[in-house]
């Protein structure tokens, strides 16, 4: 019942088909380590660099099946419901026919629904478990756990955990390539599939919000999730060096600076997003900072918002991670239930972004 790669490639071109004046597709320029590439579909009817936009990535982690499918599917609910003029309703959480009609008209929503099409492949005809991509294994080393990057250990923020964090501080993620779930790669945006998601950042400036879907636990998280928030001392940030020894500690006083204005409009957008999961099935997924989760390097809702405190010129791009559900593979039944907290949430965050954002 769940999309396989090509089904997922092939529903991107069957949209695009359908609404030509609503979408369009988006073709980043690395192919995977399998030579697959893998594509984005557009949706609003205004220019790429005429609106905001918000990008919605799906299937880093090969074993989660249910985020490609539910950003397919919402790409299909937004495309007809504004062809159609009709609302669109997920449980108790309902969108009225104008709010999609402003969501479409006054966005982009950039739909990545696989960024790892070689880990999807493997999972599903090979090993359900897997999680990294298909990166071969480093020389001289053997064993299926020693082949695969975790894609979302590769993002260059604080990628280099072993310096950049307090010995103890027990940050999940690991610079042995046989691990067999974290290893984080030889180098920052090593892989194809990190670069391709780097790519549409610096592509497409007009991209101001981030949500990289996942799966299970579930919660809405956003950023930072290297360290414990602060919004009073500017200087104790990622970029400090003095800071690279006792980074990621608990309780200990230091923590990763988010001004106060972005931190608010982080926390907002992430409860609204919970307000409309909650209302199609009652299912609370709460809102927290990443950290809170465990401490990580190297992600991509971090590294989407450090770019603009790296280089002045980039966008701020306020980032989260949702995770989705309660296993990696429910039953389809079950799924389908889960794609609809998705698809509310997504729709939740596209229709409050731009005024929660202008507000604070």
């Amino acid at each position: 019942m769940y999309l396989n790669v090509a089904e997922i490639e092939s529903a991107i071109t069957s949209l695009h088909d359908a609404y030509p004046d609503t979408s369009e597709i988006i073709t980043p320029p690395h192919l995977t380590h399998e030579g697959r590439t893998t594509r984005l579909l557009r949706v609003g009817t205004r220019q790429i660099d005429e609106v905001p936009g918000i990008l919605l990535l799906g299937g880093i982690h090969a074993r989660e099946w249910m985020p490609p499918d539910a950003l397919v599917s919402l790409a299909a609910d937004v495309l007809e419901a504004h062809d159609l003029a009709t609302g669109l309703g997920y449980g108790s959480s309902t969108f009225t026919a104008a709010q999609v009609t402003q969501v479409v008209e006054n966005l982009n929503l950039l739909f990545f629904p696989c960024v790892n099409p070689d880990g999807r492949a493997f999972s599903q005809t090979t090993s359900a478990t897997w999680r990294k991509n298909r990166r071969p294994a480093p020389a001289g080393s053997t064993g299926s756990s020693c082949i695969g990057v975790d894609l979302n250990r590769n993002f260059d923020f604080l990628w280099d955990h072993t310096s950049k964090f307090a010995p103890d501080a027990d940050v999940h993620t690991s610079s042995t390539p046989c691990n067999p779930q974290v290893y984080r790669g030889p180098a920052p945006a090593s892989e194809p599939e990190t670069r391709n998601v780097v790519w549409v950042l610096d592509t497409y400036p007009k991209i101001q919000w981030m949500a990289d879907v996942h799966s299970a636990v579930p919660v809405i998280l956003h950023n930072w999730g290297s360290d414990q928030n602060q919004s009073t001392t500017p200087a104790d940030n990622f970029r400090n060096p003095s800071l690279d020894t006792v980074r990621g500690r608990p309780d200990d006083g230091i923590g990763e600076f988010i001004p106060e204005r972005d931190l608010k409009i982080a926390v907002e957008l992430a409860e609204r997003m919970n307000d409309a999961i909650r209302a199609v099935r009652g299912v609370d997924y709460g809102v927290e900072a990443a950290y809170g989760l465990y401490p990580t390097s190297g992600t991509s809702d971090d590294y989407a918002y450090s770019r603009h405190l790296t280089n002045p010129a980039a966008t701020k791009v306020i980032g989260y991670t949702i995770e989705c559900g309660d296993s990696f593979q429910p039953v389809f039944s079950e799924a389908e239930q889960v794609i609809q907290e998705v698809s509310a949430a997504l729709l939740a965050l596209a229709l409050n972004a731009p005024e929660v954002t202008d507000g604070a």
